[in-house]
């Protein structure tokens, strides 16, 4: 695995040029979060298996342009969260601020939307975009989505979109989530998850972090990790799988070998709905007088 620093200077470097990429009036480069350039087998119609057709249509019509062009998700969060008016979302890892601001129009302006990201550039196209759009119940911090600059329980809903996989302490994300939650609110999450073992070569690839492949966590670890840090009801959907095509096209994109790997990889990756509830009441400790062990 990559250190922590290597990693943090590679994210903000490559999303960092994404947005500044859009900001100039090109759209985002292929290879953040879908290291893909090719068109070629399942990634054919988008040339891009990983963050390509994942809204509904309509969804981003009222939407300023670069606010789309900068989506390099993996899903549609603020649909899987069934957002309400007057609630006070956060999206980790808010990049050009779109599921930010298709947020702010579902919680409506007795609600909130907030944005967090750790990239300056990423942060001033998601202020233009909001100010684009007219939105006033929207506000984007800078900040690291394993320290969020928010208070406890100040939260209803908690949305990411292929973020979670690219930290490399994902049990301190999911800790920090979980406080800022208000007791009762929801966890909802796109994030790229594995099913079962990665070969070690793909795991320790640099650009497969930034890629949101190598950082990605095998489900059931997953679903561990939101149980042990206090959360209810854990689920995941398997949403896209990524097959060989789409294995060769990102592990050549990392230098990999590619016909040795890409079988061991297809199938393995895919895009998820991760969702889960912080309990109304939390124990700091369990009794058998009270109930809790049965």
């Amino acid at each position: 695995m990559p250190t922590s620093a290597d990693l943090t200077a590679k994210i903000r470097e490559q999303y960092g040029a994404a947005a500044r990429r859009v900001l100039a009036g090109a759209a985002a480069p292929a290879e953040c979060c879908a290291p893909t350039g090719c068109c070629s087998g399942a990634a054919a119609p988008s040339c891009d298996p990983i963050s390509s057709n994942l809204y509904v249509a309509g969804d981003t019509d009222v939407l300023p342009e670069k606010a789309v062009l900068a989506s390099l998700g993996c899903g549609n969060p603020t649909a899987l969260a069934e957002l309400r008016p007057g609630e006070v979302v956060l999206d980790l890892g808010s990049g050009g601020g779109i599921d930010v601001l298709l947020s702010a129009r579902r919680v409506g302006p007795t609600g909130k939307a907030y944005g967090l990201d750790m990239t300056d550039d990423m942060l001033a196209l998601a202020r233009r975009n909001a100010a684009e759009s007219g939105r006033t119940n929207v506000e984007f911090l800078r900040g690291r989505i394993e320290e969020i600059p928010l208070p406890n329980e100040s939260v209803d809903v908690i949305i990411s979109n292929c973020v979670i996989n690219l930290s490399g302490d994902k049990r301190r994300v999911l800790a920090e989530a979980f406080r800022v939650l208000k007791p009762g609110g929801r966890f909802a999450v796109s994030d790229v998850v594995v099913k079962g073992v990665l070969p070690d070569g793909v795991r320790r690839s640099l650009e497969l972090w930034v890629g949101c492949v190598a950082g990605a966590l095998d489900e059931n670890e997953f679903v561990g990790l939101l149980r042990e840090t206090g959360f209810t009801e854990p689920s995941i959907e398997m949403t896209r799988t990524y097959e060989l095509e789409d294995a060769r096209a990102f592990l050549a994109g990392a230098g990999l070998d590619v016909e040795q790997l890409a079988s061991e990889v297809e199938g393995r990756v895919g895009a998820a709905f991760v969702r889960a509830t912080k309990p109304t009441v939390t124990r700091r400790g369990c009794g058998c007088d009270d109930g809790c062990c049965a």
